[in-house]
C-alpha cells in the first residue's frame, strides 16, 4: 500500500511540475511576444518622432508635415486611415489638412455623394477635401470645442458615423484628439478603424494621446518657422527698397554760386515716407524740395518716388515754385488715397539774383536765420498740402513768396520728425530748441546746422527709438 501511495504522490509531484513548466513557458512566450509588440511600437514612435525632427532640418512644405503626421500615426497604431482637419485663418472652422486613402468618413456624407462614390469613389474624395467643419459639428467639431480627446467605439453617439455603419464607407472605432500647444489651437488629429478592423484599445488611445501632443508641437514650430521665413523674406525685400530709396535721395548737395547746402534723411524704418532733392531748373536755378508723405513705412514710400518723378517732371525750365506745385497736385490727387496727403516745402535759388522764392504746400514753416539780428523766425507763407484738393482752392492758396536772404543768413527747412521727436517723460522736441540748436551752429555753416540739430535731437530722445522720418536742409547765404 505504502509504495503505491508513495507512487502516486510522485506522479502528482511529476504532472504538476509539468503543468507548472508548460504554463511558465507559455506566460515566457506571452511576455516575449509582448515585449516585441512593445519594441515594434516603441521603433514606431520614435521614426514617428525622429522623421518630425528631420523634417525641420531643412524648411518643410505644410503638406508634407500633415501628411508625415497622418501616416505616421496611423502606421504606429495600425489604424485604416487618419484624418488632419487645421483651424482656417479666421479661427471659426475647421478645414481638411490631410485625409489618408483607406480613411472612413469622420463628418455627414449627403446620401447622393454616398451614391455616387458606390461607382466613382473620387467623388466622396472631392467631398471630403471640400467640407469643412464648424465647433461642435460631428466627432471632429466636439472634440475640437471642448478640447477633450476621445475614443468612440459606440458610435450610436455619432450619428454622422452611425447611418454608415455595416456600409463599405462605416468605421466601427475612431479617435480624436485637439490639437493645441500653449494659446495656438491648431485643430484636430483622428484615427479611425473601418468594417474589418478590431476597435481601437484603451492602450492604443493613450499612445494616439501622446502623438497628438507631439503632433501640435510640430505644427506649432512649422508655424514658427514659416513666420521666421516670411519675415526674413520682408526685411531682404525692405532691405532692397531702402536701398532703392537711398539712390533715390541725394548723395550730397549740388554746387551753386553764393549759397551753401547740406540735407540729410534719416529713416525711422527701413524705408521712409520724407524726401528731399535738388533739382537742377536751369543755367541759373537750383530747386529745393523737401516733402512728407502721411504715414511711414513702405506705402507712404511708394508715394514719395511718384511724387519725386512728377516734381522733377514739372520743375524742368520753370521759374515759379508755385506753378510746380499746383501741377504737381493736378497730377497726384486722382492717385492719393483718401486716408492720405503730402506736406511739401520747393524753393528756387537763383544764383544771379542770390534771390529764394518759396511756395509751401502744408509744409512746417521753414525757419529763417538773420545774421544781422541772430533771431530765428518761421517763414509762414500760405498753402494746402497736396493731395487733398483737385486744384480748385489748392491753386488759390499756393503762391510764390520771396524769401530775402543777406550775406550768413540761412533758411532750415525740416520735416515734423525734427520738432515732434519725444523724450523718456513725452515731451516734444519743439520749435524752441530746434531754434536754439540752429541759432547755435549757424555762423559755422550748413553742414554744422544739420549736425547741430540731429545731435540736438537724439541727445533730448535718448534711448527711446525714432518715431518718425527725420529729413533737414540747411541753406546758408555765402
Amino acid at each position: 500500500m505504502w509504495p503505491t501511495l508513495l507512487f502516486g504522490l510522485l506522479l502528482a509531484s511529476v504532472a504538476g511540475w509539468i503543468f507548472t513548466a508548460y504554463y511558465q513557458a507559455r506566460r515566457i512566450r506571452s511576455l516575449e511576444r509582448s515585449h516585441e509588440e512593445i519594441q515594434v511600437e516603441e521603433t514606431l514612435v520614435f521614426d514617428f518622432l525622429h522623421g518630425l525632427g528631420e523634417a525641420f532640418r531643412e524648411t518643410i512644405r505644410p503638406q508634407e508635415l500633415h501628411r508625415l503626421i497622418v501616416e505616421g500615426a496611423t502606421r504606429i497604431l495600425d489604424a485604416h486611415g487618419g484624418a488632419l482637419y487645421m483651424t482656417d485663418r479666421t479661427g471659426g472652422r475647421l478645414t481638411p489638412a490631410f485625409i489618408s486613402k483607406g480613411c472612413p468618413p469622420l463628418v455627414d456624407v449627403p446620401l447622393n455623394i454616398l451614391q455616387q462614390a458606390a461607382a466613382t469613389p473620387i467623388a466622396l474624395e472631392s467631398y471630403l477635401r471640400l467640407h469643412s467643419v464648424t465647433p461642435g459639428e460631428g466627432i471632429l467639431g466636439h472634440v475640437w470645442q471642448t478640447g477633450q480627446p476621445g475614443c468612440f467605439t459606440e458610435l450610436s453617439e455619432a450619428p454622422e458615423l452611425a447611418k454608415l455603419h455595416g456600409s463599405a464607407f462605416g468605421a466601427v472605432s475612431v479617435m480624436a484628439a485637439p490639437l493645441r500647444y500653449g494659446n495656438q489651437d491648431l485643430g484636430v488629429l483622428a484615427l479611425a478603424n473601418g468594417p474589418t478592423g478590431a476597435p481601437f484599445s484603451q492602450a492604443d488611445f493613450v499612445v494616439f494621446k501622446s502623438i497628438a501632443e507631439q503632433s501640435a508641437f510640430a505644427l506649432y514650430n512649422a508655424i514658427i518657422y514659416s513666420m521666421a521665413n516670411e519675415k526674413k523674406r520682408l526685411d531682404h525685400d525692405l532691405e532692397i527698397a531702402r536701398d532703392i530709396q537711398r539712390i533715390l535721395l541725394p548723395a550730397e548737395a549740388p554746387a551753386i554760386n553764393g549759397f551753401q547746402i547740406s540735407g540729410i534723411n534719416v529713416p525711422a524704418r527701413q524705408v521712409s515716407g520724407d524726401y528731399f532733392d535738388y533739382i537742377r531748373v536751369d543755367d541759373e536755378r537750383l530747386g529745393v524740395a523737401i516733402a512728407d508723405v502721411s504715414g511711414k513705412g513702405v506705402p507712404a514710400s511708394l508715394i514719395m518716388a511718384i511724387c519725386r518723378s512728377v516734381l522733377r517732371a514739372e520743375a524742368a525750365r520753370n521759374p515759379s515754385p508755385a506753378d510746380v506745385l499746383r501741377k504737381v497736385n493736378r497730377q497726384l490727387y486722382p492717385d492719393i488715397k483718401e486716408d492720405m496727403f503730402i506736406s511739401m516745402a520747393y524753393l528756387i535759388l537763383n544764383h544771379q539774383s542770390d534771390g529764394v522764392t518759396l511756395a509751401r504746400a502744408g509744409h512746417d514753416a521753414p525757419l529763417l536765420y538773420k545774421r544781422q539780428s541772430q533771431t530765428v523766425t518761421p517763414i509762414k507763407s500760405p498753402g494746402m498740402v497736396v493731395g487733398i484738393d483737385s486744384g480748385s482752392v489748392f491753386d488759390r492758396l499756393t503762391t510764390d513768396f520771396a524769401v530775402p536772404l543777406e550775406r550768413e543768413d540761412c533758411l532750415v527747412l525740416y520735416t515734423d520728425g525734427v520738432t515732434e521727436a519725444l523724450n523718456t517723460e513725452g515731451d516734444e522736441f519743439g520749435f524752441d530748441r530746434m531754434a536754439q540748436s540752429v541759432r547755435a551752429s549757424a555762423t559755422d555753416g550748413a553742414q554744422a546746422i544739420v549736425r547741430r540739430v540731429i545731435e540736438d535731437v537724439r541727445n533730448f530722445t535718448g534711448s527711446l527709438p525714432q518715431n518718425d522720418d527725420i529729413t533737414l536742409i540747411a541753406i546758408r547765404k555765402t
